[in-house]
């Protein structure tokens, strides 16, 4: 009998060339080859801490002013609601995923084990753009509020060193240190980066709850009149800046009004980024199959609840009309007359950032060393190392690259690649749970996606609509970002493979 026929049927399903897939046993017994293992080390506990540490972000401190002040009045709370509900739709599909094929990757994996290589191939190229950019924006955000607190008490950097603002060229040089301590604390091993990302979520935890309870006291219910206020219309765009809906159907949103919460929600949407991330440490995880999609539902749950929470505190706080856009929850304990809760919420959210950066980081150092086990990148970068456990090489050469991304970045620029990389991943995870359970109905899935194919068809819809409302010089510089990934595949990935 030959070798094929001795395989398991699951196993002998797959597709020749570039769309050639991995089953799912080859995946689960690439993890347990002792130089490429990953030590097991997690608990739904630490997964959770991880996904509330990467979501509470800037997110809860920026857009609460900024989407009720620009798109949707105190009614911001029903579009966190919506948000929260098509980051759901997206996390029922992860679950299942992760539950079924625990092994580090996220969409990556997944799309290997249902779509084919090429396809998982531009997913994770997809995914180290989205990551890399996404840790080198915030840790730039992170360096903004440091700057901020050292001006306070008489410290300046020289200006070279603060980085590039305003057309200004310079060096973000907190930026860059901060991500480099970041990835030796990786390096270091999942166990202690749990412990320290446990720390800094509390102390963030704690601030967000402190502006809901201590805001509590100073709302004033007039300012809630009217919750959802009237309609007004936006002029439709017709260059390379305006969102890619209004180019293909001249359509143009609404602010406030009731499409105006479905405008905020597009919005909105972006705060919850970053949940996904627990899925790629699901090969350290414990007990993945139940433990995984705990993390991954029950930290979208909390930050859902925390983000509803904090909406509708600033704006009971302050008239939706006066918020800021830079500084939202701050400011309005100022115009309140409160600068103490000022001073501790921008501390907060300083802190709170490293947390983000860290996970960021932790994400894309696990999807490059499963797409190396798999020889689509230099075999190398894929040990691990011998008393940590961690995948050292690909998070130290990751780490390096992204320091230096993030010394000389420019926020704007970037930080809207980030989401539509994010929304991509969302469609490829749930196209990949409905193709999956038709070709191997077999598999043990200790978490089933509810109502297949009908959820991960609505979490299709749901990504694509919020990608059309990115602009199209957005979508311009992700596909030519994926026209570079395909040329990488073909030229390297490709003839490496070690799927046969």
């Amino acid at each position: 009998m030959s070798t094929s026929e001795q395989r398991p049927l699951g196993e002998r399903r797959g597709k020749r060339g570039v769309f050639r897939t991995k089953s799912v046993e080859q995946s689960i017994r690439d993890t347990e080859e002792p130089e490429h293992a990953l030590k097991k080390s997690l608990t739904a506990l630490d997964l959770t801490v991880f996904g509330v540490g990467v979501v509470i972000g800037t997110g809860i401190f920026v857009l609460t002013g900024k989407v009720a002040k620009e798109n949707a009045g105190p009614s911001v709370a029903l579009a966190f609601v919506l948000g929260g509900i098509v980051c759901g739709l997206a996390a029922l599909c992860y679950a299942e995923f992760a539950s079924t094929v625990p092994v580090a990757g996220s969409a990556y994996t997944f799309s290997y084990a249902s779509l084919g290589e090429l396809p998982a191939w531009i997913i994770g190229w997809d995914l180290i753009l989205e990551l890399a950019l996404g840790c080198a924006v915030v840790s730039v955000g992170w360096s903004g509020y440091i700057q901020s607190l050292m001006d306070n008490v008489g410290w300046h950097l020289p200006v070279a060193l603060q980085g590039t603002h305003e057309g200004r060229f310079g060096f973000d040089l907190l930026a860059c240190i901060l991500v480099l301590v970041l990835t030796s604390i990786l390096v270091l091993g999942m166990k202690l980066s749990s412990r320290v990302t446990a720390v800094v979520v509390a102390v963030k935890v704690t601030v967000v709850l402190i502006v809901i309870i201590v805001g509590a006291f100073f709302i004033t219910g007039s300012n809630y009149e009217p919750f959802i206020p009237k309609s007004q219309g936006t002029t439709a765009g017709s260059d390379i800046q305006a969102p890619l809906i209004q180019l293909m159907f001249g359509f143009s949103p609404s602010n406030f009004g009731i499409m105006g919460i479905f405008s905020a929600a597009a919005v909105v949407f972006f705060a919850f980024i970053g949940f996904d991330i627990v899925a790629t440490a699901a090969e350290e995880t414990r007990n993945p199959q139940r433990d995984v999609p705990r993390g991954i539902l029950g930290s979208l749950a909390i930050c859902t609840l925390l983000y509803v929470a904090v909406s509708v505190v600033v704006t009971g706080m302050q008239k939706y009309t006066e918020l800021s856009t830079d500084a939202p929850l701050a400011d309005a304990f100022k115009a309140t007359g409160h600068p103490f809760w000022a001073g501790l919420i921008s501390f907060g959210a300083a802190v709170g950032l490293t947390t983000v950066c860290m996970i960021l980081l932790l994400g894309q150092s696990r999807v490059f060393f499963a797409m190396s086990r798999d020889g689509l990148l230099p075999r190398i970068f894929s040990r691990v190392h011998p008393k940590y456990g961690t995948p050292y090489r690909s998070t130290i050469l990751l780490g390096v690259v992204v320091a230096v991304l993030a010394g000389f970045t420019s926020i704007d620029v970037l930080a809207e690649l980030v989401n539509i990389g994010t929304l991509f991943a969302f469609v490829v995870v749930a196209l990949g749970v409905v193709i999956l359970r038709r070709t191997r109905p077999d598999l043990p899935r200790a978490f089933r996606t509810p109502l297949v194919p009908v959820v991960p068809i609505l979490s299709v819809l749901a990504s694509l609509w919020l990608m059309l409302n990115l602009t199209a010089e957005t979508w311009l510089r992700f596909a030519v970002w994926m026209v570079v990934g395909v040329v990488v595949y073909f030229v390297y990935g490709r003839q490496h493979s070690r799927v046969p």
